[in-house]
């Protein structure tokens, strides 16, 4: 493909991943129109090439691909709201935070006004993009999928379609998302308490690294564990982590650290031993997290 018969693309929202997905379609030679509430957002890439268009709706009638990047899917319908009119047609992809409920809504929101819907999500920080590890899945109308395939891939090479269902890439985002926090905290965590002894928190990057890598070794096998529902031979029980809490409490005490956070998954594992899970998996814990379906 010839750079004049690239797909030309409009990207909506252009803060630091917007701009990134900008700057990574104008360096592979699509045509680029690009949009923010902060015009002077646009200047870097319009000097690496892109167009900057003076409003939304025109922004979105420049071209067959439309992009947006914004925080929510209401910052979307928002920002997309004069522009619907022009949407009929096009291929609107949505890479935002939010609900798989808030996907759902915007694909309705969406498909009303006659767009084709894609929903995304890019799993790395803003460097990474354009890369060919990075990952990004998408959800909703397989047919834009097939069709700007390999644009989308130019934003990463590990470019995955979930399904059909426009919320499955929320639905997943949430899902992995789930142990951003967690695993940051106890880094941080972990940077106060070498700190507390005079060490800089870079001594503790190398051991931290490999200990996410035994994290990933493991979870093929924890998913196994919750797919067939057989906690019974477990690596690590859970009661071996109920073991751990007072050590957790002491450290608390001796680096003067507030280690309340983890009060929630003390309690979590000790329901856990209330539900006769204490010599299984602590992957059981899967268990537990289930709420009881309600009375009909």
């Amino acid at each position: 493909m010839t750079e004049y018969s690239r797909t030309p693309v409009t990207v909506i929202g252009l803060g630091s991943m917007g701009s990134a997905l900008a700057e990574t379609f104008v360096a592979a030679g699509h045509p680029t129109t690009v949009w923010n509430r902060t015009a002077a957002k646009a200047a870097p890439l319009v000097e690496r090439g892109a167009r900057h268009a003076a409003t939304v709706d025109e922004a979105v009638a420049a071209g067959p691909l439309v992009v947006t990047c914004l925080m929510t899917y209401d910052d979307t319908r928002e920002v997309l709201a004069p522009a619907a009119s022009v949407l009929k047609d096009r291929a609107l992809i949505t890479l935002n935070s939010g609900s798989p409920a808030g996907a759902r809504d915007m694909a309705d929101w969406a498909i009303g006004h006659g767009a084709r819907f894609l929903d995304g999500a890019i799993k790395n920080v803003p460097s990474a993009v354009g890369a060919a590890d990075t990952l990004l899945y998408y959800a909703g109308d397989r047919g834009v999928f097939d069709e700007h395939r390999e644009t989308l891939t130019t934003l990463g090479g590990d470019t995955v379609h979930l399904g059909d269902e426009p919320d499955l890439a929320a639905l997943y985002e949430m899902a992995v998302g789930g142990t951003l926090l967690p695993a940051l905290v106890g880094f941080f965590q972990g940077a106060a308490l070498v700190q507390a002894r005079g060490l800089p928190a870079s001594t503790l990057v190398r051991f931290t690294v490999k200990w996410f890598e035994m994290i990933n070794s493991v979870l093929p096998v924890f998913a196994s564990e919750i797919d067939s529902g057989d906690y019974s031979e477990p690596a690590s029980s859970v009661n071996a982590f109920v073991a751990g809490i007072p050590y957790d409490e002491e450290l608390g005490r001796e680096a003067n650290l507030d280690v309340s956070w983890h009060a929630p998954l003390h309690e979590l594992l000790r329901k856990a031993v209330a539900a006769g899970y204490g010599e299984h998996s602590v992957s059981a814990l899967t268990e537990v997290l289930r709420k009881p379906e309600p009375a009909a």
